[in-house]
């Protein structure tokens, strides 16, 4: 069990830990990258092995959460508050390049949904906010001036509901919205929920408004070609998602890059001349135990996937 002051961070469990530092298998000597620190359940573990860590949130909570842990480690950790889109050129500004493993947890952090003035859950009533990086366009923002055709295409495409014009329709007719008790009651309303359904249909509509204004799905297929020009041959990439919308675009991107499937897609568009695999796949993808998911559910729908860098270049081309 996790303790905590008013000046700490509650310590949250990374979903699929053990998975994830079987396949970096992180030794003493050797420099990881955390893409995702949250509270640092991943860094920590890696910096038990002796390794060294780089560690990026752009989150500034989170990386001022991980202070203590700064000076705790001894000159083996680095915290760099930046998206991890960016970390190939963090990391080369540093001069801690090339690295031997990446690893990436996509998605909101438990840390920001506990809290609810982060605006990124509707289990308790705060703003409508849900910047990650806690800066730029908000929710409420989006939400109070985009167009309903907008706001319905955001919610069908990230969200997969099926009657996102129908609920941004009502949004529409609700504005101004400021909080997410707001948003909760006008989607519940639009949809028809009962109060004995087993999923609220509020959370596809706020997984799309999430996903859009913090434009995870770009920052994704952005930050795995960066991990691509990081990583050193025999370097290990690892990513855990908790969608299909994520998952599926890991898959590509590793099917792509080891050379199985030439196609590209929206997001990971082809090379633009034949390359030669830049990885390869290790093992199969990974989930959670019954046991781990019953410590903790959030790991119930969480896929592991891991590819290990061979020595070909990277692909031309940007994602």
């Amino acid at each position: 069990m996790s303790t905590a002051t008013p000046h700490t961070p509650v310590l949250h469990t990374p979903v699929l830990l053990d998975a994830v530092i079987d396949a970096l298998l992180p030794t003493p000597g050797e420099l990881h990258v955390d893409a995702t620190f949250g509270t640092g359940g991943y860094t920590r573990a890696i910096l038990s092995r002796g390794a060294a860590v780089a560690a990026f949130d752009r989150d500034p909570s989170a990386i001022e959460g991980g202070q203590p842990m700064l000076a705790a480690a001894d000159g083996r950790l680095t915290l760099i508050e930046a998206p991890f889109s960016a970390l190939d050129s963090e990391l080369d500004a540093r001069g801690l390049t090339p690295v031997d493993g990446v690893v990436m947890d996509i998605g909101v952090s438990s840390m920001q949904l506990d809290q609810a003035t982060r605006g990124f859950s509707f289990q308790a009533d705060g703003p409508l906010d849900m910047r990650m990086s806690q800066s730029g366009e908000s929710a409420a923002d989006f939400l109070n001036t985009a167009d309903e055709g907008e706001i319905a295409d955001v919610i069908y495409q990230y969200g997969d509901e099926p009657r996102s014009r129908r609920v941004a329709r009502a949004i529409v007719s609700a504005r101004p919205l400021t909080h997410t008790s707001e948003l909760a009651t006008v989607v519940r309303k639009a949809l028809g929920y009962k109060p004995h359904d087993k999923k609220d249909p509020a959370t596809r509509t706020f997984q799309a408004i999430r996903i859009h204004i913090n434009r995870e799905l770009g920052e994704l297929a952005d930050g795995l070609v960066a991990a691509e020009r990081v990583l050193k041959p025999g370097g290990r990439l690892a990513v855990v998602t908790f969608h299909s919308l994520e998952d599926r675009l890991v898959k590509r991107f590793f099917r792509e890059r080891s050379g199985s499937t030439p196609a590209g897609s929206r997001h990971l568009p082809p090379a633009t001349a034949p390359a030669d695999p830049s990885f390869e796949n290790v093992g199969r993808a990974v989930r959670a135990d019954e046991g781990e998911i019953a410590a903790n559910p959030r790991a119930r729908s969480a896929t592991l996937r891991v590819a290990r860098r061979t020595s070909a270049a990277p692909w031309a081309g940007e994602a």
